[in-house]
C-alpha cells in the first residue's frame, strides 16, 4: 500500500467517525462551534495518553500504578516535577481521558469533571516555561454553553456521546500518515462550509502541497536550525518540514485565535516539545512577532490577495523600505513575500504558495517583482500547480521559491498544472506528481512542455512578466480535420435522420384507425413535418 493510499484509508476512517460525532452535535450548534469541541477533545485525549506514556516510563522499575503513586505525596511531587520538565503539563490520574471514559461507562461522569480537568492542565503550567504554550489553549471549547444543552444533565449526556466516539479513534502515531487535527479540521470545514463561512485553504494546506514545499526547503539539508511560517494556520506545513529534516526550533504566527490554538495543539500532538516551538497570535504584517530573527527555512500558504493597511509608514520599515513601493491595500501577496524575504537567512530557502496574479500584475507589484530579480537575484523557481486542489478556492496556484545565495541568475519554470488526479470535489496531486516536481526542481532540468530554465535576458525581454506560459510551451497540435470526410459523414447522418422520420410517420399513418389517438398522431406528425 502506497503512502497516498494509506493516507486516504486513514482519512476515510477518520471522516466516518467525525460524521457520526457531528450528527450528535449538529442539531445544537453550527459547524464552526462543534468543530472546536471535537478538535479540543481529540487533543485532550492525546495529552492524557502522552501523560500515561511518560508516567509508565517513569514508574517502570517501581512496579506501582499511576493511581497508587499519586496517593504518595513524595512520589506525587516527584512525578509532577518530572512531567513539567518532560512534557510541560500535568494531568492527574482521575482526570485522564481514559478515566473520564470509565466514569461515563459507570454512569458517574459529569461535564463539570471535564471542565475541571481542562482547567487543571492550564493551571499546572502556571509559572513554568511552558505556560505560554498552554494558556487559553481550550478557550474555544465552552463547556457551559447552552448550545450543548439547557442544563448540566443534557450537556453531560451530549459530551459523553462525543467522548465515547472519540475513544474509538486510532492513536498509534507511528502508523498515522495523516495530520489528525489538520485533516479533521479540513474535513469539517469542507462538509459544513455554508455555516462555517471560512476558506480552509487559508488555514490548512493539503498534504501533497505541503510535501512539495517541505521537500524544496530541505533539499540537501538533513538538519535545520529553524523553520518559520508567518501564516502558520494549523501548523501542518511546519510539521511536514519536521518529517523530512531534524528541526531544532519551529516558529510560526497566526492571526485567527482559534486556528492559533489549533497550531499549538498540533505541535504538541506531533510530539514537538514545548521548548522546541514558538507560535504567536497576531497580524504578521502589522505586528510581526520575531523582529530581528533570521530563519534557515521558510514555508507559507498566506491568505490569497488579502487586504492590509499598506500604511505609508511601512516605507520606513526595514522589511519594505528598499523596494520603494508597498503592495496594494487590496492585495497583500507581495507584502508577505517581502516580510519573508527579510527574515530569510543567507543560506536559507523559502517556498510560498500564492495566486498566479503575483506573476504578472503591474504597478507596485511589478516594481517589487523586478527588484527581487534584477537587484537581488533572489527568485530561484516558479512552479505552477493545478486548479482546484485547495478547499474553498478553485483557482490555480503557484509556488515561488527564493534563495539569497544563488550561483546563477536564471529562473526555473515548472508547469505542473496538468499533473493531477481528478477528484469528485477537489483535484489531487499523486505521489508521482509530487516526485516529478521535486526532482525537476532539484536537477534544474529542462523537460519539453513541462519545465524551462529562463535566463535573465529572456525575463527582461518579457518585461519581468513571469506568467508561466511565456516560458513553458504546453501547446498540443490538434489532428488535422478531413473536411471532405466530415462533410460526407454529416450527409450520411442527415439521410439517416430523414429515413427514420419517414419510417415513424408511416407507422403513425397505420394507426389512424384508432380515434382516441388521432389528436396525438396529428400533433406528432406536425412536429416532424416542421
Amino acid at each position: 500500500m502506497t503512502v497516498t493510499e494509506k493516507q486516504r484509508q486513514q482519512q476515510a476512517e477518520l471522516q466516518k467517525k467525525l460524521w457520526s460525532i457531528a450528527n450528535d452535535l449538529r442539531g445544537n450548534m453550527d459547524a464552526s462551534e462543534f468543530r472546536n469541541y471535537i478538535l479540543g477533545l481529540i487533543f485532550y485525549r492525546f495529552l492524557s495518553e502522552k501523560t500515561e506514556e511518560e508516567v509508565e516510563d517513569m514508574l517502570r522499575e517501581d512496579d506501582i500504578s499511576f493511581n497508587e503513586a499519586w496517593k504518595d505525596e513524595e512520589l506525587k511531587e516527584a512525578l509532577s516535577e518530572e512531567l513539567i520538565k518532560r512534557i510541560g503539563y500535568v494531568i492527574e490520574p482521575e482526570f485522564l481521558f481514559s478515566s473520564l471514559v470509565q466514569d461515563i461507562e459507570a454512569g458517574k461522569f459529569d461535564i463539570e469533571d471535564l471542565s475541571k480537568a481542562i482547567n487543571k492542565v492550564e493551571e499546572s503550567t502556571l509559572g513554568t516555561k511552558s505556560e505560554d504554550d498552554f494558556v487559553h489553549l481550550f478557550s474555544d471549547m465552552d463547556l457551559t454553553s447552552n448550545r450543548l444543552g439547557n442544563n448540566v444533565a443534557n450537556r453531560t449526556k451530549l459530551i459523553s456521546k462525543v467522548m465515547m466516539n472519540l475513544d474509538t479513534l486510532p492513536f498509534v502515531h507511528s502508523e498515522m500518515e495523516i495530520d489528525m487535527l489538520g485533516d479533521a479540521y479540513e474535513y469539517m470545514i469542507g462538509q459544513f462550509a455554508a455555516t462555517a463561512g471560512k476558506k480552509a485553504g487559508e488555514f490548512y494546506t493539503p498534504q501533497q502541497v505541503s510535501k512539495i514545499l517541505a521537500e524544496i526547503v530541505t533539499t540537501d539539508k538533513a538538519n535545520l536550525r529553524s523553520v518559520y511560517d508567518p501564516t502558520c494556520g494549523s501548523g501542518s506545513l511546519l510539521l511536514r518540514v519536521g518529517r523530512l529534516a531534524h528541526v531544532r526550533h519551529y516558529y510560526g504566527q497566526e492571526y485567527n485565535s482559534t486556528t492559533y490554538n489549533l497550531a499549538r495543539m498540533n505541535m504538541l500532538l506531533h510530539d514537538v516539545n514545548f521548548k522546541a516551538f514558538s507560535i504567536e497570535n497576531g497580524d504578521t504584517l502589522e505586528e510581526p512577532a520575531f523582529i530581528g530573527q533570521k530563519f534557515e527555512a521558510i514555508v507559507a500558504n498566506p491568505p490569497y490577495s488579502a487586504k492590509w493597511s499598506a500604511d505609508p509608514s511601512f516605507l520606513e520599515d526595514e522589511r519594505f523600505s528598499n523596494y520603494g513601493k508597498l503592495a496594494p491595500k487590496s492585495k497583500a501577496d507581495f507584502a508577505f513575500v517581502q516580510h519573508m524575504v527579510h527574515h530569510l537567512d543567507d543560506n536559507g530557502t523559502m517556498a510560498v504558495v500564492l495566486p498566479h496574479g503575483v506573476l504578472f500584475r503591474g504597478a507596485a507589484e511589478g516594481v517589487i517583482r523586478k527588484y527581487l530579480m534584477e537587484e537581488k537575484n533572489y527568485l530561484d523557481a516558479i512552479i505552477g500547480l493545478p486548479a482546484n486542489i485547495f478547499f474553498g478556492t478553485s483557482i490555480p496556484t503557484t509556488v515561488l521559491v527564493f534563495k539569497k545565495s544563488r550561483a546563477t541568475d536564471d529562473v526555473l519554470f515548472i508547469d505542473a498544472s496538468q499533473s493531477f488526479e481528478k477528484g469528485k470535489n477537489q483535484n489531487h496531486l499523486t505521489d508521482e506528481d509530487v516526485k516529478k516536481i521535486v526532482e525537476t526542481y532539484r536537477k534544474r532540468e529542462e523537460i519539453e512542455k513541462y519545465s524551462h530554465v529562463a535566463s535573465m535576458e529572456e525575463i527582461e525581454e518579457n518585461e519581468y512578466n513571469l506568467n508561466i506560459p511565456r516560458y513553458v510551451d504546453t501547446f498540443e497540435e490538434e489532428e488535422p480535420i478531413d473536411i471532405k470526410a466530415l462533410h460526407k459523414e454529416i450527409k450520411t447522418i442527415n439521410q439517416e435522420i430523414k429515413e427514420s422520420e419517414e419510417s415513424l410517420l408511416k407507422m403513425l399513418d397505420d394507426l389512424e384507425g384508432d380515434e382516441e389517438g388521432m389528436a396525438l398522431i396529428e400533433a406528432t406528425k406536425e412536429v416532424f413535418r416542421r
